[in-house]
């Protein structure tokens, strides 16, 4: 994988280019890629989003997101255009088996692949040009660094900051994180100073809660959240059952896990959901203990050291059972 800075001079030369991102994008992925879009819309290139699965409604505000294909939803459109590009964007995902039924798409896709992400361990070898800063806040500080490296920070206006203001506000917790480091807010005193308004994207990420979903975070608070002392930890386990009776929709359990973390002297936060194909986890954690390490090494994933995913083909209660197990190889970290 080359350096991305001897990928700067090829946005002088435009050409087919897609965009795409992780399986249900959060607003880092989204960001990104709709912060990207406009970038190289503005150079000339002829830019397609394509997101390997549906989105949370939520972030269906942001500029340019009406125009973002479902790969899940017109799968042959969106192979026609992948075999086309010449280029092709890899956001805020290290390994193409993120991007799910996409996967093999991309594999055999013959166009120069670009990949920036700050997760850890890259799938390195399957990308012409990237860079994976795992000390960033989000991918969307990281483009805009690459539009800034690339001597083109002039060229950002109003649609390109709200978007990647979007991904830095969420992957950071607002800016509570410790990944909000000082190079996050000067870019973001940059966006000010152009003109961003981030009351409203604030509200329009915030504030649009339905009833139903307000209903599945109180009944996951008072019903299904089990505090395990012992360990410092945190488990949420949610059926399907709860998904079925509040309606549940893409992005209604996102945040979820933190409510784990915000109850004194927890180190650690495990949400698990029930969903069709597999049971996903969702880890985080304060100071030293490594969710990263923990997820590759138990459920198949991955993330940061602080925040991480995983997945598995046993049932609900297997991998409930499986984790409570596994904690006792972790106590005396977790005290």
């Amino acid at each position: 994988m080359n350096f991305i800075e001897s990928f700067y001079p090829l946005l002088n030369d435009p050409k087919e280019t897609v965009i795409t991102m992780h399986q249900k994008p959060d607003g880092d992925a989204m960001g990104s890629a709709l912060g990207l879009y406009h970038f190289l819309k503005l150079l000339g290139h002829d830019t397609t989003i394509i997101s390997p699965t549906n989105w949370a409604n939520f972030l269906n505000w942001m500029p340019g997101c009406e125009h973002v294909l479902n790969y899940e939803s017109d799968k042959q459109y969106a192979d026609n255009l992948i075999h086309k590009a010449k280029r092709i964007f890899c956001l805020d995902f290290n390994v193409l088996h993120r991007t799910k039924t996409m996967e093999e798409a991309l594999l055999n896709a013959t166009a120069t692949k670009i990949l920036i992400d700050h997760h850890e361990q890259p799938q390195t070898e399957v990308f012409d040009y990237g860079i994976s800063q795992t000390e960033k806040s989000s991918t969307c500080e990281m483009i805009y660094d690459f539009i800034c490296g690339s001597g083109n920070k002039k060229k950002i206006d109003l649609n390109i900051a709200t978007c990647l203001y979007t991904g830095m506000m969420t992957d950071t917790g607002s800016f509570r994180f410790p990944n909000t480091t000082a190079s996050v807010h000067l870019a973001i005193a940059y966006f000010k100073e152009i003109g961003l308004d981030h009351s409203a994207i604030h509200q329009n990420i915030y504030d649009t809660n339905t009833e139903d979903k307000l209903h599945l975070i109180g009944n996951s608070i008072l019903n299904r959240l089990e505090v395990l002392y012992d360990y410092n930890t945190s488990l949420m386990v949610i059926p399907k059952s709860d998904l079925l009776k509040y309606y549940a929709k893409t992005g209604d359990t996102e945040g979820l896990v933190q409510y784990l973390l915000s109850i004194e002297n927890i180190k650690f936060g495990a949400l698990v959901i029930d969903r069709d194909e597999e049971r996903k986890w969702s880890f985080r954690s304060k100071g030293n203990f490594d969710v990263n390490q923990f997820a590759r090494k138990h459920f198949n994933g991955g993330g940061h050291k602080n925040a991480a995913g995983g997945n598995t083909k046993d049932s609900l209660e297997q991998t409930v059972k499986k984790f409570k197990a596994i904690l006792l190889d972790y106590q005396s970290a977790l005290k």
